[in-house]
């Protein structure tokens, strides 16, 4: 099996690289496990070179046509797995619009096509998000049966790239599947661009010593897991009999519900366990950040993605200790 990984230079993208790796098999579309004979990351940059021969880094822009076909390959060397994670961040996409269609949808519909022609029907994992849920009324919870209303242009371009896979699937173009994320923690490393990026800095910051500046309200209810969780998920989904999904091939994923409350709470159990001195999270109100954030689901029911044996996230604290334990130890 060729798998490729759009976005493999990222948090997520190198994560899921590194599983598959340890792995080494993954089941196909025969529904029989086959080895992984090579992994293409394809992204912007790398901050490190491959150091397993498996791997191939591939430097380029999703949203060039050219370089996402050569990515996927042709005939014996086309990618027979793909799970396509590069995407613009919702702050960025509010900020440039033109960009955000460029590089979320056009990117999508670039990969979408180069796996319509290769000679295998090629199985595609696609990483959404909650951002696809909206509407002047939000609902608690949401589910896979509520109706894609996004209210942010990140959310449109994952509410249309979840829409094209179901069609490329159902004309048989190839085996689909969207993996609805919630906001994914803790992310190491600087805060970026999106504007659920306070999710992870109000554990990462405070975990370092430092100050956490908070936009949103304190008790904003959020859906989050780990992204421990996100990787088993995402493979789950893609090693998951075609017939059980039906026409409906996006699964939103379990989350908990939290609160920065809650995450302050979470933080002095572990700094007592620990032995830490956490920094403060330190009310910082951003109009810009809380309206995008309004617009977004603020609990979602899990319970299909748990039928289809995708895992329930572990609880706030062992979240925090697996961020610990994978990014802060010595």
């Amino acid at each position: 099996m060729k798998i490729l990984i759009t976005g493999g230079g990222g948090f997520l993208g190198s994560m899921l690289a590194k599983e598959l790796l340890r792995r080494g098999q993954l089941i196909g579309t025969a529904g029989e496990f086959e080895s992984i004979a090579e992994i293409r990351l394809l992204d912007m940059g790398f901050a490190h070179p491959a150091d397993d021969p498996r791997v191939v880094q591939l430097t380029g822009d999703v949203s060039d046509r050219d370089v996402v076909c050569s990515a996927v390959g042709s005939g014996t060397a086309a990618a027979t797995g793909i799970f396509h994670l590069a995407s613009m961040v919702s702050g960025e996409c509010e900020l440039r619009f033109d960009d955000a269609l460029r590089v979320n949808l056009d990117g999508g519909r670039h990969l979408f096509e180069a796996a319509r022609g290769t000679p295998t029907r090629t199985r595609l994992v696609f990483a959404s998000s909650i951002a696809c849920f909206g509407g002047d009324e939000i609902t608690a919870p949401f589910s896979d049966h509520s109706k894609l209303l996004p209210r942010t242009t990140y959310g449109m371009t994952k509410a249309i790239c979840e829409l094209l896979v179901n069609d490329y699937s159902r004309k048989g173009y190839f085996d689909g599947r969207s993996a609805r994320l919630p906001t994914v923690i803790i992310r190491p490393g600087r805060p970026n661009a999106a504007a659920s990026s306070w999710a992870s800095g109000m554990f990462r910051e405070p975990l370092a010593g430092q100050p956490c500046m908070l936009p949103v309200r304190r008790e904003q209810s959020h859906p989050m897991t780990g992204y421990r969780t996100v990787i088993d998920s995402l493979i789950c989904l893609f090693e998951l009999e075609e017939s059980r999904l039906g026409c409906d091939r996006a699964v939103g994923l379990p989350a908990h519900r939290v609160t920065p409350q809650a995450a302050e709470q979470a933080l002095r159990q572990i700094a007592e366990q620990r032995g830490l001195r956490i920094g403060e999270i330190v009310d910082a109100p951003d109009a810009r950040i809380q309206s995008i954030v309004d617009g977004w689901a603020t609990e979602i029911d899990g319970r299909r993605a748990l039928a289809f044996g995708m895992p329930h996230p572990p609880s706030l604290s062992e979240i925090i200790s697996q961020y610990l334990d994978d990014f802060a130890s010595p």
